[in-house]
């Protein structure tokens, strides 16, 4: 398989950057299928993949307490991949043309030969977690957590169109869409025998603080992005009834003149997403930025509870990071 190009994120933590760059290989070494279009396609998934952050935070906490290496390394790929799986099946739902501004691959291959990929990527993250987990418990919690992830994107879809969305049912939508992964992340990371009780509570806390902050600046984002007319993923968004923390935020003070637009549904015009683009921006930024600050101090406050070990000052760094990326 072609080789992976990380992020520039990891050119600083070095001994990180390998070990990502060992999960995509385990990734790829598990990809058991003939030349076909689904494995092109899963190829092409894994090649342009984005930040592996998630992978990234199952080793760090990971380093607290001794843990088999190999065995984390496994587990860190299945998270990558379940990561990438979902990632297929949403843009599949969505209809997405574009993921990491290129091709998705719905658009690149059909609809058909994404569904197998995503499917075909599901069963490599249960390949990976059988092949390297130490316990039932550990199964069963795990499985736990993806029954969580699916009831996530299950409340997303029952609520679309809601125009009377509140910030409580968005945050409630994004813990189980986004933060639930995160959460599992750092918990499969800080699941050992000999790491102390409340370890795992902990980390599940700092996932779920983390990924709460990351979806609500990825929204944030989306307006950001468009500074002379509004993204074609956020248009899709609003006619297809997604509200997220911008919007919400600036529905509360001019609900006047954006609920006639979001009334609209698919029929919004080009020329009224602008309109609403310009009171999201005007409106709906700084409190959602406030918010996306509030979780990720939450996260930092915790991470700093943990014992002093160099992945301790990574975590910090990178959990800070979040707030200051533009992509």
């Amino acid at each position: 398989m072609a080789h992976t190009q990380l992020h520039p994120l990891w050119i600083k933590y070095p001994a990180l950057k390998r070990d990502l760059g060992a999960v995509v290989e385990l990734i790829e070494q598990n990809i058991n299928l003939d030349e076909s279009d689904v494995k092109n396609a899963i190829i092409k998934m894994i090649e342009n993949g984005g930040k592996m952050l998630r992978p990234a935070y199952t080793l760090l906490m990971s380093s607290f307490y001794e843990i088999d290496h190999q065995r984390i390394l496994g587990l860190a790929a299945a998270i990558e991949t379940l990561h990438a799986a979902s990632l297929i099946h949403d843009d599949i739902i969505d209809d997405a043309p574009t993921r990491r501004h290129l091709a998705s691959i719905q658009q690149q291959f059909g609809k058909d030969v994404a569904v197998y990929a995503g499917d075909y990527l599901f069963v490599v993250v249960f390949r990976l977690l059988s092949k390297n987990h130490f316990d039932l418990e550990a199964i069963q919690r795990d499985t736990q957590y993806l029954d969580n992830l699916l009831a996530g994107e299950l409340n997303q879809k029952d609520a679309r169109y809601n125009f009377a969305m509140t910030i409580d049912q968005y945050l409630k939508q994004i813990d189980g869409k986004t933060a639930e992964l995160f959460a599992l992340a750092t918990t499969i990371g800080a699941n050992k025998e000999n790491a102390p009780t409340d370890f795992l509570a902990m980390a599940d806390k700092i996932g779920r603080n983390i990924g709460m902050a990351f979806q609500i600046l990825d929204d944030i984002l989306d307006y950001e992005e468009s500074s002379k007319e509004i993204g074609k993923p956020t248009l899709e968004d609003l006619r297809q009834g997604v509200y997220s923390a911008p919007l919400i935020f600036a529905m509360t003070s001019h609900s006047d003149e954006i609920l006639p637009i979001l009334k609209k549904k698919t029929a919004i015009t080009d020329a009224e997403a602008l309109a609403l683009d310009r009171l999201v921006k005007a409106y709906g930024l700084l409190p959602a930025k406030e918010l996306a600050k509030e979780y990720t101090r939450k996260a930092i406050t915790d991470i700093q509870k943990l014992p002093d070990k160099p992945a301790k000052k990574i975590l910090l760094q990178l959990t800070t990071q979040l707030l200051k990326r533009k992509n």
